[in-house]
């Protein structure tokens, strides 16, 4: 049987591990080994200080008191990570680029880095976490004191301690332990390492300690979740009906939402020890797995400790004694280490939080307030004062949590101490969205929604948590202040019927929401504050860059050094200093030899050790002289204001005025040459038809008026008026022709036809003008058919018109054209060539458009009349026929032309009608 001094030893001694866990990891990350540490899989696990040991025990007397009540505590995360795109990505986002040390650095600093702000939300934040920490003692006593009792001592521990002494040792053991790996480096920016490997060291444990718990509830005392309903069944228990109200269970599911982001403990993990944004990316579905598999067993573990412990149990420990009511020490021990890390992890990075905020934002502006001389801070003074002042507020604070847990430790339940501390932290949600998504919130409209509502939970909430402990407060729970029942804590101006948490989160938000609203509407923002929310707000937009700076004055390098050093140490501040090339003593009146953006890098870097209100404080204490006057910075403001915002918008006028004016030139481009078409086109028809006319006038009259002609001269005078005549029709039906087929009005309806008879009428049709040249005709090759849908009339114009341009341009000595046709796969395919001059390059990519005529210029190629139309017109045809005419290289030296045709049935492959070489004309 477990004996309590046998547990606490045991505590004490896995305390040691986390120690030289922390110890390891600390030196790894002081030798850059740190890939591992910056792992996603190490930040989401840190990320499971989300699970205290409320949820590790209070989730299971949850759903013991209220059924699925316990739900809502894991679907609040759950919701915020899967949606980790929409806030987290954001308030990781500016953290890194700001150097945002707390959740009270981030509402300061985009508050007009207002230290007023600051030191509201530091206080408010030690006074809601105190009842969390409360909550951890009371867990681990609670179960120090179940193992004490089992083991039939008189509930006294180790050396005879009591509960509250053992309290008082547990919370002394972890101020120790916080104070030695948790303030380390003043830096709250540098990761702690060594704190954030254990932190995933213990979300490990008190997982696998869940997990074991479960499996042996499930299938070692129990024969499977059947078994498990059928006993609570069996023992008169509901399992299927809540005693929590649909408006409770909608509140708590909103409050757990609001704690994953405004927890002091959780901004820490999730957004200051982030080390890699795209972390998120692994986080939003592994941390709601992890939620998953802790609240997986809690409803049975609850279920069958009401089916089979006596009456009177305490349900918040039913993780812990069902293994020792069934004699299983060793599951007993490793669920106490379980729960034991679940109430450590909570307490360490609590108060690692909050000692950051109190020392940033209470004790250094003190301290600069009171304190003239920074001179004899000596090296780090400064960071050395910080460094004392956070250990001196671990401590502080963990006392404050062991006297919250005094003064409240009649109270029975986990989960009503838990509820208290979400609904505190809650009053920091309307200012983080004010800060991350209104412009106008001003720094009065967020002060005064804060305080009322902080006052509002303290009022309706937090006093009446003292109602055991305190005749005085069960009074006023009665009968109100001054016996106005208006005023009651729990019926606020007369409102009823509510449960007292649904009743405290309305008033309470209600109220913060409404004058955060109301006072930023009636309120003007400062400078400081119009900059920072642009940069807030806009962070993801482009052009966003990093604050200017507005402190003007006079100051020497070496006064800003100073104040570097009195911070960041004598390296850290040379390591700034030495890349910027400033001389050192020189004097920058106006700040004038210091760039604006160093002032601000400079600015940064000590915002991330003492936070950016403390910072700004800082820097303007030590830059004296000349002070801008509001009228001018309101005006540089809004111009610099006005100038990221039309930016963009000019950006985006001018990519689309630099489109359009494209779209213009190129439609004017086209203009021109359709234009130029227009004119070549009436410039060769009117060239083409008056040298025709004039012969046919000329002769005509020489006709009419010369009688002393011969026969022979009239014979020849009329033939040339014929010829002339029927170039100038052949023109006309050519013009015609082009235009019917660019309008779609010379149509015709495609039939299977044999495209090699049509290819024969044209050789034949072509063969007297080439006996006139003295051309001769090769066939290479022959298919023996070739079956297509076509018009053969169509067809064997294009082919006549290939073949007369191959023997009209043809200037060789030897003139040659070669004709081929075979099938390719599914084509008939059709080639003419010749060894004439060829296709100059200048034509070759327009050779088919209209009026071009290859040889026109000086090329040394014959100029036949025409307008050019020709090749345009057969291939406008062979589209029609569904082919296409196309310009190759061939195997003589001039142009060749294929003709590609697909094949319409008929047979495919078959021998050549002619080999190679035989002579059709020559």
């Amino acid at each position: 049987m477990l004996s309590a001094n046998f547990v606490i030893l045991t505590a004490v001694g896995y305390v040691g591990l986390l120690f030289i866990l922390a110890y390891v990891s600390d030196v790894r990350a002081k030798r850059g080994n740190v890939g591992f540490l910056r792992s996603p899989l190490v930040y989401t696990l840190s990320i499971s200080v989300y699970c205290t040991s409320w949820t590790f025990y209070g989730a299971v007397g949850t759903a013991a008191r209220d059924g699925l009540e316990f739900m809502a505590i894991y679907l609040g995360p759950t919701l915020v990570f899967v949606g980790w795109w929409f806030i987290l990505r954001k308030l990781v986002s500016i953290s890194q680029t700001l150097r945002i040390t707390s959740v009270a650095d981030l509402l300061s600093s985009r508050f007009g880095k207002s230290s007023r702000l600051a030191v509201v939300v530091t206080l408010i934040a030690t006074v809601n976490v105190t009842p969390y920490i409360a909550l951890q003692l009371k867990a681990i006593t609670t179960s120090i004191q179940i193992v004490s009792a089992a083991d039939g001592s008189d509930g006294s521990g180790l050396s005879g301690l009591d509960d509250i002494s053992l309290a008082f040792a547990v919370a002394a053991g972890m101020a120790l332990f916080t104070v030695l790996f948790g303030t380390r480096n003043v830096d709250a920016k540098e990761q702690h390492h060594g704190v954030v490997a254990a932190i995933a060291f213990e979300a490990v444990v008190k997982l696998l300690a869940l997990l074991a718990v479960g499996l042996f509830v499930v299938f070692g005392l129990s024969d499977g979740l059947q078994d498990i309903f059928s006993r609570a069944q069996a023992a008169g228990i509901d399992i299927y009906n809540s005693n929590s109200s649909g408006s409770r269970w909608t509140a708590i599911l909103f409050l757990s939402a609001t704690a994953v982001l405004c927890l002091p403990r959780q901004f820490q993990i999730t957004v200051v020890e982030n080390s890699n944004a795209e972390h998120l990316r692994t986080a939003g579905w592994a941390f709601p797995v992890y939620l998953l598999l802790v609240s997986l067993f809690t409803m049975p573990i609850a279920l069958y400790g009401l089916a089979t412990l006596p009456a009177g149990s305490n349900p918040d420990m039913f993780v812990l004694t069902l293994p020792m009511a069934a004699g299983n020490d060793a599951l007993a021990l490793f669920v106490f280490i379980g729960g034991f890390s679940s109430a450590t992890s909570m307490i360490i990075v609590a108060s690692i939080a909050l000692s950051i905020m109190v020392s940033n934002h209470i004790v250094l502006p003190i301290a600069l307030r009171y304190s003239n001389r920074l001179e004899d801070a000596g090296e780090r003074g400064i960071a050395h004062l910080l460094l004392r002042s956070r250990r001196i507020s671990i401590a502080v604070i963990l006392f404050l949590g062991f006297l919250y847990f005094w003064l409240t430790g009649d109270s029975d339940a986990l989960a009503p101490i838990g509820l208290i501390s979400f609904v505190g932290v809650a009053q920091f949600l309307p200012a983080m969205m004010a800060a991350l998504y209104w412009k106008e919130a001003t720094v009065k409209g967020a002060l005064a929604g804060t305080l009322v509502g902080f006052a509002a939970w303290a009022w309706t909430l937090f006093l009446p948590s003292f109602e055991s402990t305190s005749p005085w407060i069960a009074a006023l729970m009665v009968n109100g202040p001054w016996g106005i029942e208006a005023l009651r804590p729990e019926a606020l101006l007369g409102l009823t019927g509510l449960d007292p948490l649904v009743h405290s989160v309305f008033w309470s938000l209600f109220l913060n929401t409404s004058l955060l609203v109301s006072v930023s509407l009636m309120t003007r923002q400062s400078v400081m504050e119009r900059i920072q929310a642009s940069l807030f707000v806009d962070i993801f937009k482009r052009g966003t860059r990093i604050q200017p700076h507005f402190i003007h004055g006079s100051a020497t390098t070496d006064d800003l050094f100073f104040v570097a050093e009195r911070v960041l140490g004598w390296e850290r501040a040379h390591a700034l200093f030495e890349p910027a090339h400033l001389p050192r003593g020189a004097a920058t009146d106006g700040l004038g030899g210091v760039s604006s953006e160093f002032i601000g890098r400079l600015e940064r870097e000590l915002a991330g050790s003492i936070g950016a209100a403390s910072a700004h404080v800082l820097l303007s204490k030590v830059v004296a002289g000349d002070k801008v006057s509001l009228e001018e910075v309101m005006k540089i403001a809004d111009e610099t204001q006005q100038m990221i915002e039309y930016s963009h918008e000019l950006e985006q006028k001018s990519a689309e005025l630099r489109s359009t004016a494209q779209k213009l030139q190129e439609t004017n481009a086209l203009l021109h040459a359709l234009h130029r078409q227009k004119d070549d086109f009436l410039s060769q028809v009117s060239h083409e038809v008056r040298t025709p006319m004039t012969s046919i006038r000329s002769f005509s009259e020489i006709l009419l008026t010369d009688a002393n002609l011969t026969d022979a001269q009239r014979e020849r005078f009329a033939s040339t008026i014929y010829h002339e005549s029927m170039r100038l029709t052949k023109l006309l039906d050519e013009i015609l022709d082009l235009s019917a087929l660019e309008q779609g009005e010379r149509g015709w309806v495609n039939l299977p036809i044999d495209a090699e008879p049509v290819l024969d009428r044209a050789i034949e049709v072509c063969e007297a003008l080439a006996r006139q040249n003295n051309i001769r005709f090769e066939v290479v090759s022959r298919a023996r058919a070739g079956n297509v849908l076509g018009e053969a009339d169509r067809l064997s114009q294009v082919l006549i018109n290939i073949i007369a341009n191959a023997i009209k341009y043809n200037n060789s000595p030897v003139p040659v054209v070669q004709i081929r046709s075979w099938i390719d796969e599914d084509h008939y395919r059709i080639e003419i060539s010749d060894n004439g001059p060829g296709i100059p390059d200048a034509y070759r990519k327009n050779i088919f458009e209209k009026f071009v005529r290859a040889g026109s210029d000086g090329w040394g190629i014959k100029s036949g009349s025409g307008l050019g139309l020709g090749l345009n017109i057969s291939y406008k045809i062979v589209q029609k026929l569904g082919g296409r005419l196309e310009l190759v290289e061939g195997s003589l030296p001039g142009a060749c032309f294929r003709l590609t045709l697909p094949l319409h049935g008929g047979e495919r492959d078959g021998p050549d009608r002619a080999e190679q070489g035989e002579t059709v004309a020559g």
